[in-house]
């Protein structure tokens, strides 16, 4: 049972007596965590499917991270082993990355303003290693695309890629609507906080407030485009979040919406 079939035997009022903070995140404990159903005082256990009366109690949502966290690691570990054999003088041009004959095992690139330094078996940014597998399964899936064809201008947005469509509202949630919601009567600050991390100022073709170039990645580029709020007007903030044509011959669709996300996190964190 998915976590969603198991909401409709909630009261769905999200009002946290069974210990979380919504009845989603109850139901995703209870249907991937183990944990015991009857923890919601509202439910009656005798509506429950014959699959919840012989359970014995999980770990919860615990459980479900460290799945998770098992599913990143072991991607990580793939992803190292297609990198692994890889020429990185001759790939380093491909990817906007440096490559030395001084130290040939590992090329550095930029991501979001930072240095970074990749190798088959470790990744360090900003002279620290790099921990978080979310983080190391982005950078070595860059490198392990191989390059493509150069970021040219030509500008899209998510719902203009292939297969995108599930991918749309992740990307409003993780990154659009979020730093819409934070910046919101603050355009100056944005656009100080994007240049703050290597942006630098779009085509004046765009009606935006602000619109500046942010590369994620050396041949990632995000153009963020911020509609600031029009209260008299009834206009709420809007940022649009476009890529350039090209970039799924560097990432794919999950890869490249976590950029956006990723990219959201550097400007919260600037912003205190």
């Amino acid at each position: 049972m998915t976590p969603h079939e198991f909401l409709k035997y909630t009261a769905a009022t999200n009002c946290g007596e069974c210990g979380y903070p919504a009845c989603l995140a109850f139901a995703v404990a209870v249907t991937k965590g183990g944990v015991s159903p009857e923890l919601c005082p509202y439910l009656k256990r005798e509506d429950l499917p014959a699959e919840f009366n012989s359970r014995k109690q999980g770990d919860g949502l615990k459980a479900v991270d460290r799945s998770q966290d098992d599913r990143d690691m072991a991607l990580v570990a793939h992803l190292k082993s297609k990198v692994r054999n890889l020429d990185f003088q001759s790939l380093a041009p491909r990817l906007g990355a440096l490559w030395t004959p001084e130290d040939p095992e590992v090329i550095s690139f930029s991501y979001l303003g930072r240095p970074v330094v990749l190798g088959p078996e470790t990744v360090s940014m900003a002279g620290e290693q790099l921990v978080d597998p979310r983080d190391q399964i982005l950078l070595y899936n860059y490198v392990a695309f191989g390059g493509g064809r150069v970021p040219d201008g030509t500008w899209v947005g998510m719902e203009s890629l292939p297969n995108s469509i599930s991918k749309i509202r992740t990307l409003a949630t993780y990154c659009e609507l979020r730093l819409a919601g934070r910046f919101s009567g603050r355009a100056g600050e944005l656009s100080r906080l994007c240049h703050e991390i290597g942006g630098i100022a779009g085509p004046g073709d765009q009606s935006a407030d602000v619109g500046i170039i942010i590369s994620v990645l050396p041949h990632v580029p995000l153009y963020l485009l911020f509609w600031d709020e029009e209260p008299e007007d009834g206009f709420d903030a809007k940022i649009k979040v476009l890529f350039d044509h090209n970039v799924m011959d560097f990432l794919d669709l999950e890869s490249l919406v976590f950029t956006a996300e990723r990219m959201a996190d550097r400007l919260a964190e600037l912003d205190g």
